[in-house]
């Protein structure tokens, strides 16, 4: 391949790769109607009865329904794969800067 060529083919992928990016959707929390607009949430009768079962109570927390409200337990956010994914895209990079560096060096 020209060396002249690899300057476009470059700007050509990265544009390819700018343009797919654009069509991915963005993680917004917000909503278009006001928050006083929405019904307000209430969990299913299956979702009530177990927070009954499990705590052993029958009127504990009560909404404006009567009905029992209890929020599930999630657990903490697990962040590891996103650490070495990042880990290793950077690796990956760097590998691919020290290669094109010692290529240049070399005359290839």
């Amino acid at each position: 391949m020209s060396s002249a060529l690899r300057p476009l083919l470059t700007a050509t992928a990265a544009g390819t790769l700018l343009c797919a990016l654009w069509f991915v959707p963005s993680a917004n929390a917000s909503s278009d109607t006001p928050a006083g607009d929405a019904p307000p949430a209430t969990p299913s009768p299956q979702v009530t009865e177990q927070a009954r079962v499990v705590t052993g109570t029958t009127s504990a927390s009560l909404d404006t329904t009567g009905q029992d409200v209890r929020l599930a337990d999630t657990g903490s956010f697990d962040s590891t794969p996103y650490i070495i994914g990042g880990t290793a895209s950077l690796a990956l990079g760097a590998g691919f800067v020290v290669y094109s560096v010692r290529r240049e060096r070399l005359d290839f």
